[in-house]
């Protein structure tokens, strides 16, 4: 294996890990603290989400030789950001990561259900996953009207690295940010050191499991990582020829959600976007050695991990919507994706719209949240249309 690493997949892999911590970090850390973890509690759950991927992210591909590249859900850290906090609090949240983790593992078991989740039509799939985006990705602009001298050099960098290279347009928003908290946000003395320190309460949490909780909050959890993350970065690997088993991938990540969720951690899933920057030519000229892109970002993730504890007492004293506009800005090429792909088909529009709407909303009906019923809604109306057009 030595032999087949090269100076493109060290490039690459490094590059891919430092973008995809920091395109995703704020949303993970809104996700969590929306649903009511504590300072301490998000800087666990931020540890165990960042060596969880670094791990997967060398372990698989190293056994498959396929650049297989794991990250953490942000489509799902994204739900939990828009959504309202559990009756239960952050327990009864733990209790749903657990669970959402319990079903991506049995879908990696029980085929059925996996093509249980595909048949659900693709456009109504992506207006569920919009839905979920839209409210954050609203943040930037309410940031405007509240903190405008914080967000908008924030905003100013985005779009000069949305100009110069995509990739660069978190990690440029990145450098302004923390240009701003340390001109503009007054900090304690030893406040970077957060609660905890550098090394985060490593211990796990006390689940909640509740039925509320698993409905409103795993199982929407489990699609938007499934449709949003999973189903998206399998095509990836497909498209550049990779030849793999979908099965044992999701066994794998599914089980490593379950091991880190008792923490506070968000579910895992195979990337896209990261997995595209180590599956192409710039990770090396040999198809078959670029595996080692997504090992060397795996060995990047797991000194990032490390990186929990200031991260979040950063986060926790800047203002909360500077953090949740740089979280809004990361989503809005996936929000604006997902809108594309929800309205592909001119002939089926309305049951992707409503999907989207009863989702976007934030409702809550009978103690159900609004993805369940958008996915519900969504569904019912496709198939009604597609049987009157057969008819």
């Amino acid at each position: 294996m030595i032999k087949e690493l090269s100076p493109s997949a060290v490039y690459m892999g490094l590059l891919a890990a430092f973008v995809g911590y920091t395109a995703s970090f704020a949303i993970v850390l809104a996700g969590l603290t929306s649903m009511g973890a504590s300072e301490a509690q998000a800087a666990t759950g931020l540890f165990y989400a960042t060596l969880g991927m670094g791990v997967c992210s060398i372990v698989l591909p190293a056994v498959t030789r396929v650049p297989a590249a794991v990250a953490w859900s942000t489509p799902g850290a994204a739900f939990m950001a828009a959504s309202v906090a559990l009756p239960g609090g952050f327990a009864e949240a733990v209790g749903a990561l657990i669970c959402c983790a319990v079903l991506i593992l049995i879908t990696g078991i029980v085929r059925p259900l996996g093509r249980l989740v595909a048949a659900i039509p693709k456009p109504v799939a992506n207006a569920l996953l919009a839905g979920v985006l839209f409210k954050l990705c609203l943040a930037p602009a309410l940031a405007m009207g509240s903190i405008p001298g914080l967000i908008l050099p924030v905003i100013g960098a985005w779009i000069v690295g949305l100009t110069w290279n995509k990739l660069a347009a978190m990690p440029l928003a990145l450098l302004a940010f923390l240009v701003v908290f340390f001109v503009g946000v007054d900090m304690p003395d030893g406040a970077a050191m957060g609660q905890g320190g550098w090394r985060p309460d490593l211990g796990p949490l006390t689940p909640v499991f509740t039925l509320q909780g698993f409905v409103s909050a795993a199982i929407p959890l489990f699609l938007v990582t499934m449709a949003g993350q999973n189903i998206p970065g399998f095509a990836v690997l497909e498209m550049h020829g990779y030849e793999f088993r979908r099965q044992p991938l999701l066994r794998q990540t599914g089980l490593a959600s379950l091991l880190i969720a008792p923490f506070g951690a968000i579910p895992m899933n195979m990337s896209a976007i990261t997995a595209a920057m180590m599956s192409g030519e710039d990770a090396g000229r040999d198809p078959s050695r670029r595996y080692w892109a997504a090992i060397v970002s795996g060995l990047g993730y797991v000194v990032l991990a490390f990186l929990a504890g200031p991260v979040t007492a950063l986060a926790t004293l800047a203002p909360s919507e500077l953090i949740t506009g740089m979280a809004g800005l990361a989503l809005i090429p996936a929000l604006v994706g997902s809108l594309r792909g929800a309205f592909s088909d001119p002939a089926q529009t309305e049951a992707p719209a409503l999907t989207f709407l009863i989702t976007a909303s934030g409702m809550v009906m009978w103690g159900i949240s609004g993805a369940v019923w958008g996915v519900v809604a969504g569904v019912l109306l496709w198939l009604v249309k597609q049987a009157f057009r057969k008819g």
